[in-house]
């Protein structure tokens, strides 16, 4: 079964930086593009980022700059870099893959940007 773990949230100050991380099982990720999607507070979710099978990445206009995704296909695990933390940053964050036209995500981990 497919399992996604995030981990790597928290508190973060603006101007500062965080790093998340998503463990997967049951699914090869070297196989499958990978994504982060966020929801913040009274929105709905939206992807920020996604990483293709051949390392391709793609970024929401929100993360272009700021945020980077990417994968260990050894470790299967994806990581998302988000410097520059802004309030907005906000939210719950989710990796996200597809298989077999089943959409996969994990249960998500919080990240707070107040000072």
């Amino acid at each position: 079964q497919v399992q996604l773990v995030e981990s790597g949230g928290g508190l973060g100050q603006p101007g500062g930086s965080l790093r998340l991380s998503c463990s997967a099982s049951g699914v090869a990720i070297s196989r499958y593009d990978m994504a982060w999607s966020r929801q913040a507070p009274g929105r709905e979710r939206e992807l920020v980022a996604s990483i293709s099978v051949h390392d391709i990445a793609d970024y929401s206009n929100s993360a272009k700059g700021r945020f980077t995704i990417s994968r260990d296909n050894a470790k299967n695990t994806v990581d998302l870099q988000i410097d520059s933390l802004r309030p907005e940053d906000t939210g719950v964050y989710y990796c996200n893959t597809t298989v077999y036209n089943v959409l996969y995500r994990g249960r998500g981990t919080q990240v707070t940007v107040s000072s």
